[in-house]
């Protein structure tokens, strides 16, 4: 009786709350930022003048190196949440917030300068450092940002909605069924019990 009246607290719970539906979120938004890295990021003409076709791409990962671990970092961090506890909740949401700044600093920091960004390709295609060229940025740091900002939302959300999910273990389901007194408790579970140290009497 008391397991059926529980129910409905589970069901109760917010949507924006739900653990799908955070470490859904915050694994598209990191998934979003790899593949952002993936993609040109500037657009670099070799030769300002034009006398020739010489175009140079580079890609998010070359243009801002951090950005595509700082990604890892936050998918791992999203997927970690789903079996976390309360205290390692908290400490996965300060690295994914700290991992989304880095992206997001990263990013703008290749706006503001496409043509530094680009300096360390540019050097390996031409072998000449310094040279003149022309740097264009592409849409794809803006995805970055945009997800990156993202990405920190989701981390001040997740210790708020971890509030809401219910136990992540056996040992406190069983727990919850021997205080609600709703099933007997086997061998299994009093063995569970012994080993820490509680008294399943």
């Amino acid at each position: 009786m008391s397991t059926a009246a529980s129910a409905p607290s589970v069901r109760q719970s917010p949507r924006w709350a739900r653990k799908s539906t955070i470490v859904l979120a915050t694994t598209i938004l990191a998934l979003a930022v790899f593949g952002a890295t993936t993609q040109t990021w500037i657009e670099v003409r070799l030769d300002p003048a034009g006398a020739s076709n010489s175009d140079l791409h580079v890609q998010g990962s070359k243009a801002a190196t951090a950005v595509t671990a700082l990604a890892v970092v936050a998918l791992a961090g999203g997927l970690a949440a789903s079996i976390a506890g309360k205290i390692a909740r908290w400490i996965i949401a300060v690295l994914i917030t700290m991992s989304a700044a880095g992206i997001v600093l990263a990013a703008v920091t290749v706006i503001l300068d496409p043509l530094g960004a680009a300096q360390g390709s540019i050097a390996a295609a031409t072998g000449v450092s310094g040279g003149q060229a022309d740097a264009a940025v592409t849409a794809f740091p803006v995805v970055a940002i945009v997800a990156g900002c993202l990405l920190a939302v989701c981390a001040i959300v997740l210790p708020l909605a971890g509030r809401h999910w219910t136990s992540r273990t056996k040992y406190d389901a069983a727990a919850r069924v021997r205080k609600s007194g709703s099933e007997p408790v086997d061998e299994i579970d009093s063995w569970d019990s012994l080993s820490r140290g509680e008294d399943p009497t």
